[in-house]
């Protein structure tokens, strides 16, 4: 990283003093999170028990991750309009509004296209949710606080997965009407709105352009960052399938949850609820390690010991105990390799855009986790739930080696190490 001077250095760190305590990021990105839980927990499991195969429940967190490896298209409008504080809250009603929408929508085969499309639609507004937070986070936050945010911001991510999950679950079981559970669902949403008290004040990075130079002045600041050997690094990083938890959605099918005997009772708590805490404990434990490692280097090793924990599980006894044993470590894993991701992403991206810089990285690992989740869903129909571990443990090792070799390539280029670090705004 560049050296900062003794001037610049005290006045990060007075800004960073005025900024708000980390779990401001946990609660507003809540939404961006709980959304994605309501898909892959909540509506996959019921999934099979409204007559869709394994394949087609897969299908549900396909339409859910389509828009989200494409938001880096619509990302610098985040940039060059309005507030990260407005978008922030016109994007979470909407949101709020589509979740709505998938609970009035009878799960099953006639029904499976309408709701793919609501809940790709859904996906794409709920996009705008993240980027608004990114926004002001890549603006307020210090080299030296890189790891401590990350872990917050995405036990956000993930603990509202679980926390989305279990409850939209819970609701649509308990309940008389599933709308009633979509309902509940988007208040809550509503309500993270409050935390925006306690963030700074942060305008879009280019709203004082016009347009067309706003839109120049995003694109001149993506070819800064990736003409770095971080910011290059980082993307290699994410297009691999490392530390994507792509079984994770798969593992909440109730046929696939069967296989080790497991019922709606375990899904509930294991993939939703439980997972949320333990996987909030992972982003934690990433977040320390960042602080200490590398985060590009961090990540990959992370990846490894996903891998490993997927092996487990595939070679282990089928068995319910196994089952939880097993769903819990791979969730700390996944909230290690999500705290990571962030920790090496707010590290590559410098000064300026971003909402763009973020969901350029952001859109590009979603596509491994996009594809991969597919195909484990194939693999675990047509193969069985061991071959669809191994399938992703596999790959995983695969991915590390890969990106072992474009480290070696990129080290010995002219390329700047990093951009300089962005300065906290003042509050």
């Amino acid at each position: 990283m560049p050296h900062v001077s003794g001037q610049n250095a005290t006045a990060g760190a007075s800004a960073a003093r005025k900024a708000p305590h980390p779990v401001v990021w946990t609660v507003l990105y809540l939404p961006f999170g709980a959304l994605s839980g309501f898909v892959t927990v909540a509506l996959t499991f019921l999934a099979t028990k409204h007559g869709l195969s394994i394949s087609e429940g897969a299908l549900l967190n396909g339409a859910n991750l389509l828009s989200q490896w494409f938001k880096w298209l619509w990302a610098p409008i985040v940039d060059v309009t309005l507030s990260p504080r407005r978008w922030y809250v016109y994007a979470t009603a909407a949101s709020a509004l589509g979740v709505l929408a998938m609970s009035v929508v009878p799960l099953g085969p006639s029904t499976l296209w309408l709701l793919l499309l609501i809940i790709a639609v859904a996906s794409l507004i709920n996009s705008a949710v993240g980027m608004a937070v990114e926004a002001i986070l890549a603006e307020t936050t210090p080299p030296d606080q890189v790891g401590r945010v990350s872990a917050w911001f995405q036990t956000g991510n993930l603990g509202g997965n679980g926390l989305g999950g279990a409850l939209g679950l819970f609701l649509i079981v308990k309940l008389p009407a599933p709308w009633m559970a979509g309902a509940i669902m988007g208040l809550l949403f509503m309500l993270c709105c409050l935390a925006l008290v306690w963030t700074p004040r942060v305008e879009s990075t280019h709203a004082h352009e016009k347009p067309l130079a706003a839109v120049k002045s995003v694109i001149r600041d993506l070819k800064l960052m990736l003409k770095t050997k971080g910011g290059l690094l980082a993307g290699i990083l994410c297009i691999l399938p490392i530390g994507t938890g792509a079984a994770q959605a798969v593992l909440t099918q109730a046929e696939v949850a069967a296989y080790w005997g497991a019922g709606q009772r375990e899904v509930q708590l294991l993939q939703g609820l439980f997972a949320g805490a333990v996987t909030a404990a992972g982003c934690f434990a990433g977040g320390w390690l960042c602080n200490r490692v590398r985060p590009r280097l961090a990540y990959p090793i992370i990846g490894l010991v996903l891998a490993a924990i997927a092996t487990g599980m595939a070679i282990s006894p089928a068995t319910v105990m196994m089952y939880v044993v097993w769903a819990l470590a791979y969730a700390f894993g996944v909230g290690l390799a999500y705290a990571a991701f962030t920790a090496f992403v707010l590290a590559a991206m410098g000064k300026g855009s971003g909402a763009t810089k973020y969901n350029i990285y952001a859109s590009a690992s979603n596509f491994p986790i996009w594809w991969l989740g597919l195909l484990l869903g194939v693999v675990a129909q047509r193969y069985g739930m061991r071959k669809m571990l191994l399938t992703e443990a596999g790959l995983g090792v695969v991915g590390v080696a890969v990106f072992a070799l474009a480290t070696l390539r990129v080290r010995r280029s002219k390329l700047p190490d990093d951009l300089e670090p962005a300065a906290p705004a003042p509050t």
